[in-house]
């Protein structure tokens, strides 16, 4: 029997085949792994890619491309590494890191890639955004000269921060430097300034007790914790400050206000040294690359106060670091200082005496200064710093055991009362029109007749009465940023001073102390501070 093929129907069958077919025209590039261990994948092919662009690996982990070689990519893994292996295909997205930003994330604690990791379900009302975007330029800014209120009464009166400065908080490990950098966070309740934490390296269980803090004081509602915690790979400890950057950059280019936290940029610094020692980068001293410079300035250039044209935004940062032994001339400590705005140094011998913060006056400062301040706190300091350095100097001479003169010895009375007045219990934040009233009492001359041991008691009551019987004026402060009437103030403190009853414990003279007692009764009265919480008294 003879085979008969009808042309129309064959031509039907096609037609019907051609209709339902779409053709991939999608352009994507594909490359090989050469090779892969360590979290980092040597990539062959891929010619287009770029710098920090996303790469997906077969089983859907997604890889960033960071060496651009002529015949390989050296890419970190963004996940887990066991389903990659030799041979496998790598498709080039197209798109660069970026993370989610906005008000959705307010309230929430993300991981490096923007997912949240609080289980509380995916974010809302946020948008995607580069995780790095070149920093404000010149002419896009304005000179620092709104303050950012801490609520340290020893930041605030001698080390003044303002929005748009980045200020470096550096010290040994445990001397209170989270303490400080969690304290303004506490402090910028109801003042409008978006808060974000990022946690560089440090115990999962440690975190959680710093987000479990911040929820209590109601300050997470206005805080985003970005975290890359300890077990995390190396590459997630190096990006995550970006991470947190990109959104308080978000925040700041719509003209609102920022504070950024690096908790800390020393961590960050030694995962970005084992990520490109891994990728062959060649090392140099201390075996970091030659631009970890660049790692941090590139970070902390992008803090700003913008001119009023950009819509006068700004984005506050903290960065710690983590000294050995002091030592604030080691190489990482030395990049970071030269490229903010002033540092806050944390002595560890000043905490272990009792005096927390420890902040020391001496090496402590802010580049930025008193136009930083309020004219309030301004008139309230006085002398305060050059005082206490002079007490410093003092005390160490009066240490030998020499006589003193009574102006030496008054100048030395003054400046123990002085310093237990700076003293401050953890996640206390003063504000700041309390703090210009007590200071005005320290400055002024009102305790010098009152003993080192009720120095706190005092100013705990001085701050009562001013709050039941003078609000008017603590009001007038807060509203205007200045003192109603000086001698208001003035003979205000005096009634209160006059009142004020000495403990009973008191046996010396008041105002004649020997410098062996002072010291001592210092060290007896930090012991009625709140217990140190020893997770979170350090970084």
């Amino acid at each position: 029997m003879a085979l008969t093929f009808d042309p129309a129907e064959i031509t039907g069958a096609l037609k019907k085949n051609l209709e339902s077919y779409e053709a991939d025209v999608s352009n994507k590039t594909v490359g090989r792994v050469l090779e892969v261990g360590d979290g980092i994948a040597r990539i062959g092919g891929l010619p287009d890619a770029a710098v920090n662009e996303m790469l997906r690996f077969e089983d859907g982990t997604i890889g960033l491309a960071l060496n651009l070689d002529e015949a390989s990519i050296g890419a970190v893994v963004l996940g887990d590494v066991a389903g990659i292996e030799e041979g496998q295909a790598v498709e080039s997205t197209g798109e660069i890191l970026s993370v989610p930003v906005g008000d959705g994330v307010l309230g929430r604690v993300v991981n490096m890639m923007g997912v949240p990791v609080d289980g509380r379900g995916p974010l809302s009302n946020v948008q995607n955004r580069r995780m790095e975007i070149q920093a404000p330029g010149i002419l896009g800014r304005q000179p620092v000269h709104e303050p950012v209120q801490t609520g340290i009464k020893a930041v605030d009166s001698l080390i003044p921060i303002g929005r748009g400065q980045r200020e470096l908080i550096i010290g040994d490990r445990k001397t209170g430097k989270t303490t400080v950098a969690i304290d303004s966070i506490l402090a910028q309740k109801g003042l409008g300034v978006k808060c974000i934490y990022v946690a560089i390296g440090q115990k999962a269980s440690t975190v959680a007790q710093t987000v479990a803090l911040l929820e209590d004081a109601g300050a997470l509602e206005y805080t985003v914790v970005v975290i890359a915690p300890a077990s995390d790979p190396a590459p997630f400890k190096f990006l995550a400050p970006y991470a947190g950057c990109a959104m308080g950059q978000h925040w700041m280019e719509n003209g609102e206000h920022a504070l950024i936290i690096y908790d800390d940029l020393s961590k960050q610094a030694e995962a970005y040294r084992q990520v490109s020692l891994l990728l062959r980068r060649p090392p140099g001293r201390e075996a970091y690359p030659g631009d970890v410079f660049y790692l941090h300035s590139r970070l902390l250039e992008r803090s700003a106060k913008l001119s009023d044209e950009l819509g006068a935004g700004s984005l506050t940062a903290l960065p710690i670091i983590e000294t050995k032994a002091g030592d604030v001339s080691a190489f990482i400590p030395t990049n970071v200082i030269s490229i903010t705005d002033g540092q806050i140094f944390l002595q560890d011998d000043m905490f272990k005496s009792g005096i927390r913060p420890a902040v020391d006056v001496g090496i402590s400062v802010s580049r930025v200064g008193s136009t930083a301040q309020i004219k309030a706190m301004k008139n309230a300091v006085g002398t305060l710093k050059s005082d206490l350095q002079q007490f410093r100097e003092l005390a160490a001479f009066a240490a030998f055991g020499s006589d003193l003169d009574a102006v030496s010895q008054a100048q030395l009375d003054r400046g123990y009362r002085l310093t237990e007045l700076l003293k401050q219990g953890i996640n206390a934040p003063v504000p700041v029109q309390e703090q210009v009233v007590v200071l005005y009492a320290g400055t002024r001359g009102y305790l010098d007749e009152v003993e080192v041991a009720d120095v706190q008691r005092y100013e705990t009551e001085l701050i009562e009465w001013f709050n039941s019987r003078h609000s008017d004026q603590l009001r007038h402060i807060v509203d205007t940023g200045k003192i109603q009437d000086e001698e208001a103030l003035l003979s205000a403190i005096g009634a209160f001073t006059d009142q004020f009853v000495a403990s009973a414990t008191s046996d010396s003279e008041p105002g004649i102390q020997t410098q062996g007692e002072a010291e001592t009764s210092l060290v007896d009265a930090s012991h009625t501070l709140p217990e140190t919480d020893t997770s979170r008294t350090g970084a």
